[in-house]
């Protein structure tokens, strides 16, 4: 078994320490491994701060909960979407890591300057197309280029992911990605050099059975005007500031104010058996249980707000309100 071998240096150091009775071999020994130089690959230097790709993570994670609800809703299944890694690496790293054929989304990030990456797994993009068309969404189709039509619905699905990833980098600055291209072979895609750092956003999709990889590729040069503000307590400053604004009340109520909802006037009831309704022809009277000068029941969606009396405005039917119904309005507010 090879031996450590102490320096003239250590070796004083050691002397001297066992003397004074100060410290122990073991002890002066980890002191020097503590101060040893680390390596710095100046090819790969470390752009992001732990706390930048913390933050970098919180937004994804926000996005992939979005975009999970959406793919659920709209694919009718059970789909799963989480962050599975944030790194830094260069460029042709992430290019390498691609395979091909897949789903390569060019995007542009206005007002930012420069492009970002979204690529799809051709697993997870023949499950949702196979779903879209009525199947099951398993995966029976080796790997190849799509179809136009393909094409068509995963950029449907991209473009409604890419509304998700402006909603969630909001906190932090504007961005409003656009596909510019779709390609499917890697090599082909050339938005930054191949040493340029990226940030890589890995997550894995589940749709049904079928499991994949969405990638989002996110040059540094992109996103070095804002860098400084991907810091945790920035993200959180203005998440919060967002939730307590006037503007956002505002936005929600005129939102509510344009609203439709169904309202009915009730003109009167009947009770009538199955052999009486299938023998009415068309001159048969019906006899309401309301009168000429009672007041109409008006519903808003399935329960009466307002009392009214049936009238004419022009060439067309009316009715005037007369009074508000109150009753209930405690369990409505509920």
């Amino acid at each position: 078994m090879a031996e450590d071998v102490l320096s003239q240096d250590d070796i004083d150091k050691l002397l001297s320490a066992l003397s004074s009775g100060e410290a122990s071999a073991e002890q002066i020994k980890a002191e020097e491994e503590e101060r040893k130089v680390k390596t710095y690959d100046f090819k790969r230097p470390d752009k992001f701060s732990k706390d930048q790709i913390r933050t970098l993570n919180m937004l994804h994670d926000n996005f992939a909960r979005m975009f999970n609800t959406q793919l659920s809703a709209t694919l009718r299944t059970l789909v799963n979407v989480e962050v599975v890694s944030v790194e830094q690496t260069t460029y042709q790293e992430f290019v390498q890591s691609v395979a091909n054929p897949s789903i390569i989304c060019v995007e542009a990030v206005p007002p930012l300057k420069g492009n970002i990456i979204v690529e799809l797994n051709t697993n997870i993009a023949f499950a949702i197309v196979d779903r879209v068309f009525g199947g099951q969404g398993d995966n029976a189709l080796k790997p190849r280029i799509l179809t136009e039509i393909e094409e068509a619905v995963v950029r449907k699905y991209i473009g409604r992911a890419n509304e998700f990833i402006k909603e969630a980098w909001e906190n932090v600055t504007e961005m409003n990605p656009r596909i510019e291209a779709v390609e499917s072979n890697p090599a082909f895609v050339q938005i930054v050099p191949p040493s340029d750092m990226v940030i890589m956003v890995s997550m894995q999709i589940k749709v049904g059975e079928v499991e994949g990889f969405m990638n989002i590729c996110i040059p540094y040069l992109v996103i070095e005007p804002i860098v400084s503000k991907l810091t945790t307590t920035f993200w959180v400053a203005a998440a919060a500031a967002k939730d307590a604004g006037d503007e956002n009340v505002e936005i929600l109520q005129k939102k509510l104010e344009r609203a439709k909802v169904p309202l009915i006037v009730e003109l009167g009831k009947i009770d009538i058996t199955i052999r009486e309704f299938m023998t009415l022809n068309f001159g048969d009277v019906l006899q309401l249980d309301t009168k000429v000068d009672d007041e109409l029941d008006v519903l808003i969606g399935t329960k009466t707000k307002f009392y009214g009396r049936p009238g004419t405005a022009g060439k067309k039917s009316a009715i005037q309100i007369t009074r508000v119904a109150r009753e209930g309005d405690e369990v409505t507010d509920e």
